[in-house]
């Protein structure tokens, strides 16, 4: 009987400690793969056209650190890329936006979206995962609603018009 006991405990704590670093040890798979590479991305408004961006002047004198693609409010947003969710929140500019880090440590930025999927924290995504819908929050208000993608590597921004397959 003790050692019935004994196995169970044993069983449930693997469980729980499985549970506890598995995104972890994904976070860290990821870093092994390499990063997006050119024409190497889905778009994540799938059949939306949309323009390089990139550079543009914008505000306060920033430059745009990615490209919209507009689309009808509500139109759900797939992720780029499969990874591991690290936020969901909302921030001054981009208000609500999701990050998620992919191959290569590469995190995909998506911003001024209406609302979120059915995501969290640390879940994992593969790329076509639908993780929020289009909109127009944060520095967007009152402009047609669109999707702000950006990507950032430990070098900091990067172009990601020439990554995704222009459909």
């Amino acid at each position: 009987m003790k050692k019935c006991f004994f196995l169970l405990l044993l069983s449930a704590v693997a469980v729980s400690l499985k549970a506890y670093w598995q995104p972890y040890w994904w976070a860290l798979k990821l870093t092994w793969e390499p990063a997006p590479t050119v024409q190497s991305l889905p778009n994540p408004l799938p059949g939306q056209r949309f323009s390089d961006t990139w550079g543009a002047a914008r505000s306060q004198g920033r430059k745009h650190e990615g490209v919209d693609i507009f689309a009808k409010r509500g139109t759900p947003i797939r992720s780029t890329t499969k990874g591991l969710v690290v936020r969901i929140g909302q921030n001054r500019l981009g208000g609500n936006v999701v990050s998620i880090i992919g191959p290569g440590r590469v995190r995909h930025y998506y911003a001024h979206l209406d609302g979120y999927a059915d995501i969290r924290i640390f879940d994992w995504v593969e790329a076509g995962t639908v993780i929020g819908y289009v909109g127009d929050s944060g520095n967007a208000k009152g402009t047609p609603p669109h999707l702000h993608y950006g990507i950032y590597t430990v070098g900091g921004a990067v172009n990601p018009y020439p990554l995704i397959k222009q459909d």
